[in-house]
């Protein structure tokens, strides 16, 4: 795991300056602690910052190179299968200097070409070039666990794992993409391929992009289908194949030169990977958990359960943090808008783990693997009510229109969300139930100017993944396209990130490719069954975690943001949102901004997730609009960390 960046001039062929990719690596050095390197030769540079966890001796340093210096590589990642893979190429004569994955692929590639990348199995995004041929090849893994960016100009391109990188590149001017912030609004991230900087791109998950004689092509070489199901297998059958593919997905993630652990919630998925840890280890498993003071979000006495079961060596923290000084952290690290407020406890939990281990597997993809979210339930019974007549259907979306806004804190509003969605065509219906600013809070917040230069694009971008499913359910409609939204573009941005900001690993055993094409080829039955969200997966939780943890309510990893910006956040929240920066930015309308405060701080209404979003979005405009950053805001400890 590691921070890549280059430049390959393949327009103007002007060589590439070996101090501008150093450049741009050090303003992700945080990624790859261990060292570094750039090999630059005329129009082609690239750059590397390394995380030392497989072959930690010198001989795994990257940029790499084949013996004949031909082709080199600059690799960010884990490939979990590369010693299998390499005992193949051994067999067709390649030979090799290392025990690195990295050495692995340089082989794949001049074995295979492109298809190397169908080989892989792990979590990657690499760029090589071909000297013999003139070629660039870049690459990101199946799902999309490892960023990659790039930028063209005149001369040619430029790539790097954070946008921040860029900010080192002479040529790139910091300036907004519009398109993007209205999304942002919309989706509470900025998705593929935009990216907040114009003229700056993302590669999207399962995609090469491949530049030759002077051309640039990118396309997609994966792709999750649940048309292939097994309608015939028992539960019997589904359970047993589920250990299988959960235990080898754990064995693949446990493969390192460096000492590693876990990641442990209240929830069921990070306890399996648990379960499944303590009995591939021969030593008890490393765990860490962060809870809150707040009941409502605390989590720790359900992990500890867990780690008690398995004999795991287990610490706890409980965070009281001083928020609006990890603020400046978090939009740093992020380095464009980006509203998941659960960014900040998976942030000071990834810091208090790298104090430890270096490796750190969790949970990830549990949920969207085996519907564990309300809204799959939600679209399986709005699904049901379809047979009632449309216009009983919109008089009862009017009338819960009306109690959400008569009683916006009662449980009863969770109610009323969903019944104002049945009307609506089934890809509208969950977007509405995702979506932060859905179009007509939307259109009450922008200002005209603004929507006259960008679309609805949060609709349109989730319809058409919806459109494009091979699913033949809504439920798994929904999966589909969660895997391809809401899981790279949100989740697994907001852990790459706040863990690679510590130089710590993360591994998801659910993220596996083979395991997800397992569970996409279940059955719906599976998944959510008479009510039960995750049913596979519990039953898996059944047999291997404690009885209590099966009964407890969901939380989630978040923060009680609801509270703080009525409490500890809300002078903050205040100061930035109304000195004058935000409305002079030309996007929102200043007095719906105050009627979202204002109902929320008195307890009128709950706008902490919109909030949060106009401040993020706010603050990133500050830290890397307003002016150019020349690196990370100096660091601020968390206050009041301790040992539960």
């Amino acid at each position: 795991m590691c921070g890549i960046a280059g430049r390959v001039n393949f327009l103007s062929g002007a060589p590439v300056n070996p101090s501008d990719v150093g450049a741009m690596c050090d303003l992700i050095a945080h990624r790859g602690p261990d060292g570094h390197g750039v090999h630059c030769d005329g129009a082609v540079g690239f750059g590397h910052r390394r995380l030392a966890i497989i072959d930690l001796s010198p001989l795994g340093r990257q940029p790499m190179q084949t013996d004949d210096g031909q082709v080199v590589i600059t690799f960010n990642g884990e490939i979990y299968n590369f010693q299998e893979l390499r005992d193949v190429l051994e067999g067709r004569g390649h030979r090799f200097r290392s025990h690195s994955d990295t050495e692995v692929i340089l082989a794949a590639y001049r074995e295979y070409g492109d298809a190397c990348v169908e080989k892989l199995a792990g979590m990657f995004a690499f760029a090589i070039w071909d000297a013999p041929r003139r070629r660039l090849l870049i690459a990101r893994d199946r799902l999309g666990k490892k960023p990659l960016h790039y930028r063209v100009d005149r001369d040619g391109i430029a790539f790097a794992s954070e946008t921040k990188a860029f900010l080192a590149d002479p040529g790139f001017e910091a300036r907004v993409n519009p398109q993007a912030i209205a999304d942002y609004l919309s989706l509470q991230y900025v998705p593929a391929p935009l990216s907040a900087f114009a003229g700056v791109q993302k590669l999207s998950p399962a995609h090469l992009l491949v530049v030759e004689n002077g051309r640039l092509d990118v396309r997609r070489y994966w792709r999750l289908s649940y048309a292939r199901q097994q309608t015939a297998v028992s539960d019997d059958d589904a359970i047993e194949a589920m250990v299988e593919q959960t235990t080898r997905a754990v064995k693949r993630r446990l493969v390192s030169d460096v000492p590693l652990g876990a990641f442990l919630s209240g929830g069921i998925d990070s306890g399996l990977v648990v379960s499944f840890m303590a009995e591939c280890l021969d030593t008890p498993v490393r765990t860490f958990s962060i809870g809150f003071d707040d009941e409502a979000y605390n989590e720790l006495p359900a992990a500890r359960m867990v780690a008690q079961k398995y004999g795991t060596r287990h610490e706890e923290f409980v965070v009281r943090p001083r928020t609006a000084d990890l603020l400046p952290q978090l939009v740093w690290h992020y380095g464009e808008p980006y509203a998941d407020s659960s960014a900040l406890p998976t942030y000071v939990l990834s810091e208090l783990t790298r104090k430890h281990v270096t490796v750190a597997l969790n949970g990830d993809a549990g949920d969207e693997n085996f519907a564990g979210y309300d809204r799959y339930h939600a679209m399986v019974m709005a699904k049901r009510l379809e047979a009632v007549p449309q216009s009983l259907r919109r008089a009862g979306a009017a009338l819960s229109a009306a109690i959400a806004a008569a009683v916006p804190n009662s449980t009863l509003r969770r109610g009323a969300r969903f019944a104002r969605r049945l009307a609506d065509a089934p890809e509208r219906r969950y977007a509405g139930w995702v979506l932060h600013f859905e179009p007509s809070l939307k259109r009450t917040l922008c200002t005209p100017d603004f929507l006259a230069v960008t679309e609805e694009h949060g609709y349109s971008y989730l319809e058409a993944a919806f459109a494009s499913s091979d699913a033949t359910t809504w439920l798994e409609r929904s999966l589909d396209v969660d895997v391809r939204t809401y899981l790279p573009e949100d989740l697994l941005v907001k852990v790459d990130i706040a863990t690679m900001a510590h130089g710590l690993e993360g591994r998801s055993p659910f993220l596996d490719h083979d395991l997800m094409e397992f569970a996409a080829s279940l059955p719906a039955r599976f998944k959510l069954r008479g009510g039960e969200k995750k049913w596979l997966l519990r039953q898996l939780a059944r047999r291997r975690l404690p009885p209590t943890l099966l009964t407890l309510p969901k939380k989630g990893f978040g923060v009680p943001i609801d509270r703080w910006f009525r409490e500890d956040l809300r002078e903050t929240l205040r100061d930035v949102l109304f000195d004058g920066r935000l409305a002079g930015r030309g996007y929102v309308r200043m007095d719906t901004v105050q009627r979202l405060y204002d109902e929320h701080v008195s307890g009128q209404a709950l706008w902490h997730f919109q909030l949060w979003n106009l401040l993020m979005l706010e603050l990133w405009h500050r830290m890397f609009i307003d002016q150019r950053p020349a690196g990370a805001p100096a660091r601020t400890p968390v206050a009041d960390e301790a040992p539960a």
